[in-house]
């Protein structure tokens, strides 16, 4: 039985007083319920303030996170990912463990037909790094999808 996320039932939405998280946290997203649950559609979320910190020296690091997803029942509320992804800016973690997690967590929370992150990561010792991470449901077109944006990926196409 499908659960139900009404728009007013969202917390953080409109409210006055805004807490910024200090240690990284997932519980903070929310959902609601998608409108348009007939209609297969993308939704693409550009973060371009991203940072969080190399787990082993503790310097920052910055990155462009790019989410897109194909909504099934819900959908993320934009300022919850917001906060979200300002949870990681004290969390250690290489570049690829953060944008699996970010799927992770919003596959988790929203049971996306698909979804795939791509992290821009800035160049630190002269090297940039850009992870990209996929998943869809057990369905064929979808899996079928996952594996050819996976296996056909070409970075420049972000550049």
């Amino acid at each position: 039985m499908k659960k139900s996320y009404p728009i007013d039932k969202l917390e953080l939405l409109g409210s006055q007083s805004t807490e910024y998280p200090t240690e990284y946290n997932a519980e903070i997203l929310e959902v609601f319920d998608n409108p348009h649950v007939e209609n297969d559609y993308w939704v693409h979320l550009n973060c371009p303030e991203f940072t969080s910190l190399c787990p082993k020296t503790g310097q920052p690091d910055f990155a462009r996170i790019i989410i897109s997803y194909i909504p099934h029942l819900y959908m993320v509320e934009s300022k919850s990912l917001k906060l979200y992804l300002f949870s990681f800016r004290n969390h250690g973690g290489f570049h690829e463990d953060c944008v699996n997690m970010i799927m992770k967590d919003l596959v988790d929370l929203m049971q996306p037909k698909y979804i795939e992150v791509l992290g821009l990561f800035t160049p630190r010792g002269g090297i940039s790094i850009y992870p990209y991470a996929n998943y869809a449901i057990q369905e064929r077109k979808w899996q079928e999808m996952a594996i050819s944006r996976l296996t056909k990926f070409n970075i420049t196409d972000y550049e």
